[in-house]
């Protein structure tokens, strides 16, 4: 709170970036700890987490106010009008110490609480197993095992402690190859294909300059390749441009030399670096920015950016990956510079391909955890977390994310998540509000305690999982085992919903995913008002049956009672058998004048049962009706 002057201002505008009129809101901007908050003159909240913050700008005094223009991490823009200038200096000076944190403790994670106890924290981080997901695949089995050479981190700091590498590699197979490796990180297993009994493994670039070499890096691709036992050969991809991993060898790295390996592959897919990455970036957003274009413009402007191109680019590696494992049965190592960027991009996205467990958002949330945390990519680095190097940031996850969309786009049945769960977890890249893409690697986090002091995003994910279904899923569907995408790049398209999913004047045309949802939302809406109908209808019918067999007991109960009194009044022989007769139509008539008034009417008076029984009234057959003695007597008379 230190970092805050001023913690509200009144009648901010907040104006419409798309909105060729300048149509702005009027409302109140609130300054907290760990949000930007204004509110409307209709209430409507817009809220703004600090470390959604890439970029603030506080531009030249106009004669309305002093503008602020907010970017976020999430492609959010808003562009402020503050009245007074001073307020705005204060706000802005303010956002840039909030949103920029100088360690880890600090991030709002640290600070999110959720209100969940200890267990139920615990039970969240337990959630993905990877040891099961392992198990999963089929290994360890006769080929592969699991390797406790870095159980301590005291060969490769950025890979997880429980590696699985080929069984008849020795420990000092490992070691040796690891000092041959860039940052350690030596050939392991990322994914096992069980029933071609061929992996996807990783590394980094080799230390080989232009002439060295190592055996026991030699002997491990060796076991790899003997590990499967389909096919002896292997494919040695390098994610990078030939350009560029030749111009490694001049600094002591770059890639394997055919001559030296036997039985190897080598194939470049040409990814780009982080550089060319977040340069490209930078351009589609400067293109989305630009108001009033047109639409050659646009997509002049997007062609120019590059960004599908290189989107292109991943997608291809992945499809190379998936077709050398369905197609030849081969295994494939997978390396970039590093290994923790592209790398992890194309092995995520080919086990993807190939394995639908991963097209399911359990399997999603487990592939993220094993290629990309668990692997080492630099999340808080990447995403500009912490205020360390902005040259180290790059959009290397977000361009996975974007791929995926496109398979999504491709392949509408083969996935269980639909577009919204892409963009969630894109949103908690860069929130730190959970613990899961925080830190660099595995010994980084496990420092941190963040199991301990922070919470996993998965079950809360999982929570919503209704809000993220697909409603086109088709589990059963043989046809989308493996998928096999076209890249042709008609196929390619930008993704409206990522980059313009906060401008509201905007209208992009809306996905089938999305229309599907609301048709969804619409029939459940009238189910329910079905059953509310139906309800109300059984109950008008159990009142109506409760109410005619209240009458129907009445009437029996009438017509056992006139059956006695007549049986008694009017026993005279000869009439029995009309007595029986008249019983009946009186019931009927009692009946009916009952519904009407609770009695018996009679010449315009009202005429009770027991009045019956007396003396002074008798029974007349003809026409079934009731009259007094002395009427009968006087007309018999006559």
């Amino acid at each position: 709170m230190e970092h805050i002057r001023t913690t509200k201002v009144e009648q901010v505008k907040l104006l419409d970036r798309f909105s060729t009129s300048n149509k702005s809101l009027t409302g109140t901007l609130y300054l907290t700890a760990t949000h930007l908050l204004f509110i409307d003159s209709h209430q409507k909240e817009t809220w703004i987490l600090h470390h959604h913050i890439a970029l603030v700008e506080k531009l030249a005094l106009t004669t309305s106010g002093c503008p602020l223009v907010i970017q976020c991490k999430n492609f959010r823009t808003v562009h402020f009008i503050v009245p007074r200038e001073r307020d705005c200096h204060d706000i802005y000076n303010s956002l840039l110490q909030l949103s920029k944190q100088a360690k880890y403790e600090d991030l709002y994670a640290f600070s999110y609480n959720p209100k969940q106890n200890d267990s139920e924290r615990l039970r969240g981080w337990q959630l993905v197993d990877l040891a099961e997901e392992y198990k999963r695949m089929g290994v360890p089995n006769s080929n592969w095992q699991l390797s406790d050479a870095n159980r301590d981190y005291k060969i490769c700091e950025t890979y997880p402690r429980e590696l699985y590498v080929p069984r008849i590699a020795s420990k000092p197979i490992i070691v040796g190859s690891s000092k041959f490796r860039s940052k350690g990180r030596f050939p392991v297993l990322s994914y096992y294909h069980q029933n071609k009994e061929a992996a996807i493994c990783r590394c980094s670039q080799p230390l080989s300059g232009f002439s060295a070499r190592c055996l026991e890096d030699e002997h491990l691709l060796q076991a790899i390749s003997k590990a499967n036992p389909a096919n002896r050969y292997m494919y040695v991809m390098d994610t990078r441009p030939r350009l560029n991993a030749m111009a490694n060898r001049a600094a002591g790295k770059g890639y394997e030399n055919e001559d030296n390996y036997s039985n190897i592959r080598f194939q470049f897919v040409g990814i780009e670096n982080i550089h060319v990455m977040r340069s490209s970036l930078q351009k589609l957003l400067e293109v989305n920015g630009t108001k009033g274009l047109s639409v050659s413009d646009f997509y002049s402007g997007l062609e120019n950016a590059g960004w599908l191109r290189h989107i292109k680019a991943v997608m291809d590696a992945a499809i190379f990956l998936a077709k050398a494992i369905m197609v030849e049965n081969a295994s494939v190592l997978v390396h970039c510079s590093d290994g923790w960027d592209r790398t992890s991009q194309v092995c995520s996205l080919g086990s993807l391909l190939l394995d639908p467990y991963y097209r399911t958002i359990r399997g999603f949330m487990v592939l993220i955890e094993k290629d990309w945390i668990s692997f080492g990519h630099k999340y808080s680095e990447r995403c500009g977390h912490l205020d360390g190097d902005p040259k180290e940031v790059s959009p290397v996850f977000t361009q996975f994310l974007e791929c995926v969309w496109h398979l999504t786009e491709q392949f509408p049945q083969a996935f269980e998540f639909n577009e919204a769960f892409l963009l969630q977890i894109h949103e908690h890249i860069h929130s730190c509000q959970f613990g899961n893409f925080i830190g660099n690697c595995q010994k980084e986090r496990e420092e941190l305690k963040l199991k301990e002091k922070t919470y996993s995003l998965w079950p809360f994910l999982l929570d919503d999982q209704e809000k993220y279904f697909n409603p086109l899923y088709s589990s059963t569907s043989q046809k989308l085992a493996v998928l096999e995408p076209n890249t042709v790049s008609f196929n390619f398209k930008f993704w409206r919903n990522m980059y313009h999913q906060f401008d509201r004047t905007l209208h992009p045309r809306q996905s089938v995913f999305n229309i599907i949802m609301n048709m969804n939302e619409q029939n459940k809406q009238l189910q329910k008002d079905v059953k509310d109908l139906e309800s109300k209808v059984s109950f008008r019918l159990l009142d109506n049956f409760q109410l005619a067999f209240q009458v129907g007991r009445n009437a029996c109960s009438h017509l056992q009672y006139y059956t006695e009194q007549l049986q008694t009044v009017n026993d005279i022989g000869p009439f029995s058998l009309p007595r029986v007769a008249l019983g009946t139509k009186i019931c009927i008539v009692s009946l009916e004048n009952q519904n009407r008034c609770g009695s018996h009417s009679h010449g315009g008076r009202h005429v009770h049962p027991q009045d019956l029984s007396s003396p002074g009234w008798r029974t007349r057959e003809a026409g079934g009706v009731i009259r007094s003695k002395s009427e009968g007597l006087r007309k018999g008379e006559r």
